[in-house]
């Protein structure tokens, strides 16, 4: 056995006490009215429609004592010795959904999910305990390409414990996700990839180096390509509990516009006097360009502005609004350069607490 693989295995037995499954409950009756309205990401074809108070048969689902019924699962680590947990918000996402966390030793905790990052796919929830094994916090911004890392997970929510080896193949990533087929897209900015397996059911769990720090949580697999995986760098989960210990609740930074980011196509696209920045328009005939009474509102910002610069750094395709905003607080004052029409004005805004 060579010395790296050696460091592997070490590796691999320093984290995986901590390393926790995940499985989604929910109520037989919940599940039933979900069912009626129509069809449910798990379930293969579409359910019979509901008629009067007929009670829906949903086949191959077993149902516990308490009426509960599993629909799905994910992975987590411990981060806290009184027990905190780091998975993904699309693992917890669902505020109807009982969670129940499995540890190392076999041990069921039904958790407690304490805050979901409203812009990252992170979210922490807490078993209680005392002295519990954790996983030590890397730090995402000094990888490099080629680094060896450790995928750990409940691999297709069947496997636990599935481990994966791997090198980080590229940084600072976006993707635009999506949960189960479900409608609903987040975009994911500032990944991690990597050619660690990372399967449905990993998403979670921890992609350690080799000194067994979690840099990162995985969370998406391109399923039309293959060894390409994505994890959320560890630095917005450190962020996020820091919040949780001083806040009691993760707090992210508010500006109040919807955006379009400009390039050159785009300019010429839509006869724009400049290719770079935000122009602010609503993402829908629902929407507003700028959210009323927000931060931008009071600080003048109208639909049409573009958003030049924010606190002197020029908005670009691969460098928006959002990427800014992470690294700011609540409060925080953003400066910004906008132009209207022919006119640039710089105002300045204070940050307030997104929802």
């Amino acid at each position: 056995m060579s010395m790296d693989e050696r460091k592997v295995i070490t590796t691999i037995k320093k984290v995986l006490p901590a390393v926790v499954s995940i499985t989604i409950s929910k109520h037989l009756e919940d599940l039933e009215r979900e069912l009626s309205s129509g069809p449910y990401p798990f379930l293969s074809g579409r359910p019979p429609k509901a008629k009067h108070k007929r009670r829906l048969s949903i086949p191959n689902l077993l149902v516990d004592s308490k009426g509960m019924v599993n629909v799905g699962g994910g992975s987590g680590f411990i981060v806290g010795r009184d027990g905190l947990i780091l998975t993904n918000k699309h693992v917890v996402g669902d505020p109807s959904a009982r969670y129940t966390v499995i540890t190392d030793d076999d041990r069921k905790h039904i958790a407690r999910v304490v805050s979901r990052d409203p812009i990252n796919d992170v979210a922490i929830l807490e078993i209680g305990g005392h002295n519990l094994p954790t996983v030590a916090l890397g730090d995402a911004t000094k990888l490099e390409l080629g680094e060896t890392v450790i995928a750990i997970g409940n691999a297709l929510g069947l496997f636990k414990n599935t481990v994966s080896t791997g090198i980080i193949s590229g940084l600072s990533r976006s993707i635009t996700a999506e949960s189960d087929g479900a409608a609903r897209t987040q975009e994911l900015r500032g990944l991690i990839q990597t050619d660690a397996a990372i399967n449905p059911g990993n998403s979670g769990g921890p992609l350690v180096d080799l000194a067994g720090r979690a840099i990162g949580v995985n969370a998406a697999v391109a399923f039309e390509a293959e060894s390409i995986g994505f994890a959320i760098p560890i630095n917005a989960a450190r962020r996020d509990l820091a919040d949780i210990k001083k806040y009691g609740r993760i707090r992210r930074p508010y500006l109040g516009v919807r955006y379009i980011t400009l390039d050159e196509n785009l300019k010429a696209k839509r006869h724009l006097p400049v290719g770079y920045g935000a122009l602010v328009t609503p993402e829908s005939a629902h929407d507003r360009g700028v959210v009323p009474k927000s931060p931008a509102g009071r600080g003048g910002i109208r639909e049409g502005d573009i958003i030049l610069e924010c606190n002197g750094e020029k908005i670009r395709i691969d460098h928006p609004i959002q990427d800014i905003l992470e690294n700011l607080n609540v409060n925080d004052k953003l400066r910004l350069l906008v132009l209207r029409g022919r006119r640039r004005f710089t105002t300045t805004i204070a940050l307030a607490e997104r929802k």
